[in-house]
């Protein structure tokens, strides 16, 4: 079994990353290109950045709140259909962004404040059975990187059709086929 008070600091620095990292990343992007998607049924920089956001609160934290407050089940989510459902796409930009970076330093607050020991308790989530604490602060940091990669392989898109007919690819492969215009 993990050491509870390892799994939190090293989760703790992890997740305080990610806000820094996102900044670096879109920060300065135009609106245009924080909305485009680099295929028909991805994500768009802000559709991505608008699921972290309401992750952090109604996912994660939500639930790591159940196992601390005794509870035993999570209440059921759908983040997949949120995309459409909250106009994700439609989101201004950089109030997500800092919104954002407000729930993840409110989820650090929470997470200062814990005993490592609460960690053990658990709760039930409907498809995996039980999670720990535990569990949830693992899942929270490979969730992180997870959309991580997916930012990254959108902008590489982004960027290789914004420049098209050059050869970006000489780059290497480049995630998702190029837009064309049916496509876009």
């Amino acid at each position: 079994m993990s050491n509870p008070a390892s799994v939190l600091e090293e989760t703790r620095r992890e997740l305080t990353r990610l806000p820094h990292l996102v900044e670096a990343l879109v920060g300065d992007l135009d609106e245009a290109t924080a909305r485009a998607r680099p295929a028909p049924h991805e994500w768009s920089p802000v559709e991505i950045l608008c699921h972290l956001r309401d992750e952090e609160a109604e996912d994660f934290g939500a639930r790591l709140r159940v196992i601390l407050e005794g509870r035993k089940e999570f209440a059921p989510i759908d983040p997949e259909s949120w995309v459409e459902a909250r106009r994700y796409r439609e989101t201004d930009f950089r109030r997500a962004l800092a919104d954002f970076s407000e729930r993840r330093a409110a989820s650090l607050e929470l997470l200062a404040s814990l005993a490592p020991e609460r960690l053990s308790a658990s709760g039930d989530h409907r498809r995996l059975g039980t999670l720990s604490g535990l569990d949830l602060l693992v899942a929270w940091v490979a969730h992180d990187r997870l959309h991580v990669s997916q930012l990254v392989a959108t902008l590489a898109r982004l960027w290789a059709d914004r420049w098209a007919p050059l050869k970006a690819e000489y780059a290497g492969p480049i995630p998702y086929p190029p837009m064309t215009r049916e496509s876009a």
